[in-house]
This record gives C-alpha cells, structure tokens and sequence, in this order.
C-alpha cells in the first residue's frame, strides 16, 4: 500500500448540482487499524443532496459526496484482524468516533460525545477534510467497516448503508414485531425499504401515499393496506390504529392529522428531512398520550445486525444503476421523485 494513494472521484466544485467533475485526490496512508477498500459503488441519498445545495450552510468545496458505498477490502493495516483482502464490504454515514465516550461503548457512533466524524464534508481528528464515495477507493477504520453478506448483490446492498439502517434503526428502537401496527409515510427510496422491514419484522403495514400509482408495488414490498393521503376520508378511518408511524418523506405534513392515527402510547418518527419548519398543537399528542420523535440512523452494531438481517429475509432496495457522467441528472430526478427507487453510481465509469 503506498504511503498516500491517489484516487479519482467526482467533486463538487460549488453549491450547485450541476457543477460535478472529476478529479484527482490523494487517501490517506494507511494506519495500524485501517481497512482500505476498492469502491464498486455508492448510492445517491436525498442528504448527499442537501450537503451539495448547501441546504444547511455547512458545504465545504470541493466537495466528494457519497455515504452509501461497496467495495473490496484491497489493504488492511498490521492491526487489523477482522478483514482481509478480498472481503466484501460497505460503509455508511461515518468513518470514526472517540471509541470512549457511553455512546461509543454502547455501539451509538452517532451521538460520540467527542464528535463523530461523517464519511464527507467533514473534519476528521486531525482536522483534514474528509471526501466520501463517488471515489475509485476510500481508506477507512476498521470498526466503521461493515460486512456485506455474500448474498447480498453489492449494488443492491449500497443503500442499505444509510436508507436500510435509517429504518431499521427506529423500528427496533419502538419494537416493531408482530402484533404492531405500522405506518409507513411515502414510499419512495428511504418509504420502499421501510415497508420492506416492517414486514419482515412481521408487522401489520400500512403504507399512506400521495397518489395511487404505488400501490401495487406495495403490496409487492409487503403492504397490507394502501391508503392516500389526500383523501380525507383516510383519517378518518385510520383514526387511532398505529402502534408506530414513520414519516419517510422530506416535506411539510399536517403534523396534527397524523397524530391522530396513532393508538395510546403511540409514537410518530421522523425520518425524512424536511428543510422547512414542522408545527403541530401540543393538544394533539394528549388524548392518545402520544410520541412524536426523530431517528438518527444507527451504529455500527445495528448496521451490522441490519444488513444481515436484509440478507436473511431478502430486503432488497430497488435500484436504478447510472455512470458518474448521469449524477446531476440523477439529482434532479431524485428532487422531482422520479425514481424507483434508489439511484446507485457504478463507480467503475470514473
């Protein structure tokens, strides 16, 4: 492995989805706990979005997006014992932690109290940027590292390493099983996978969407119910039956209405990003005395757990693959919902 590698990717060069072009950058050597890793692909998540647009004021350019990545382990370092060469691997959301506060201990790398350190657009220890997937390679930690089951297609696996734990994680947090009810809100590319995962974990699914052009390919990803939005005969109907709603879409809901599906000691998660502020009257939550919370992915425990868990009941995101040379299309698409459901980059087009 060379002292430091360099690497093409696609770069953001300023606020602006069209603005991507290639380039050359160098990886960091390789340390003792390292795992290097030849990048086969990485989705495109409706965040690697908001990071280049500049949603939230914190975009650093230029800018290699990309938080959904699969590869082959090429290198690992002297420490490193559990990889090898020629593993088949992913990586999500982040790439380190302290490893010493009650977060990390507990396997919650998100909330590190130190700061975890994010896959892109982010500073690590040493304070150097870091730059994601839309790259030929990445040298990462080994305990960021996630094992893909050798069931799992890789392309087909790359979203699961941010949409797949970002629904995963609050179903298992609400305990979502047989006997529950759930709702899941939209079913688009983080929407698909939920509808997916409650019915694997033998819930009873009910997917609320906007229009009715979904609905078969709900009951095909294990819906039990369809019902649209925009009727408002819907919430009427629906009025106290979910255990658990999650809200996958990123625009403003009628916050008031939703609550109102849900049973006592029920629980609505958000999970969708919405950029505009969300209202909702504090009366709403007290005749059903219920929860309204977000969910911020999981660690890398649960990622682990998740991912086999996909393998074994066979939640497989659906995807649409494109070359590097297609991703500022692919942006405005996703921004338009014009996909089913998950776009993923073949990164060997770079």
């Amino acid at each position: 492995m060379c002292e430091k590698c360099q690497t093409k990717v696609l770069q953001a060069t300023d606020s602006n989805y069209g603005s991507f072009e290639r380039a050359v950058i160098e990886r960091r050597a390789l340390k003792p706990d390292d795992v290097a890793i030849d990048i086969k692909y990485c989705g495109i998540c409706h965040s690697d979005i908001h990071q280049v647009d500049n949603d939230f004021g914190s975009g650093v350019y230029p800018m290699v997006p990309g938080h959904e990545i699969t590869g082959i382990v090429s290198a690992i370092g002297d420490q490193v014992t559990g990889f090898k060469v020629g593993d088949r691997v992913g990586v999500g959301c982040f790439v380190d932690s302290c490893g010493a506060c009650e977060y990390c201990l507990r396997g919650e790398e998100q909330f590190c109290s130190q700061g975890v350190v994010v896959v892109f657009n982010s500073k690590d220890y040493d304070g150097n940027l870091t730059y994601g997937g839309y790259s030929q390679s990445i040298v990462v930690k080994d305990r960021f590292v996630i094992h893909v089951p050798e069931s799992l297609d890789l392309a087909e696996a790359s979203p699961l390493l941010c949409a797949g734990i970002t629904t995963y994680a609050p179903m298992k947090r609400w305990n979502v099983g047989p006997g529950k009810k759930v709702a899941i809100i939209g079913m688009g590319g983080l929407g698909h996978i939920a509808v997916q995962f409650a019915h694997a974990l033998g819930a009873e699914v009910t997917v609320l969407g906007h229009s009715e052009s979904k609905k078969n390919e709900a009951q095909q990803f294990g819906a039990d119910a369809y019902y649209l939005t925009s009727d408002p005969e819907t919430f009427k109907q629906l009025k106290g039956q979910f255990d658990f709603i999650l809200n996958t879409v990123a625009v403003s809901l009628d916050v008031d209405l939703f609550l109102s599906l849900l049973t006592v000691n029920g629980a609505m998660v958000y999970v969708g990003l919405a950029t505009e502020a969300q209202t909702f009257h504090v009366g709403s939550l007290f005749g059903n005395q219920a929860t309204i919370t977000a969910s911020n992915v999981g660690g890398i425990p649960m990622t682990q757990e998740m991912i086999n868990f996909a393998a074994e009941k066979n939640v497989l995101p659906r995807i649409e693959m494109i070359t590097v040379d297609q991703v500022s299309v692919a942006y405005e698409r996703v921004l338009n919902s014009d996909v089913k459901y998950r776009f993923v980059i073949d990164m060997e087009t770079l």
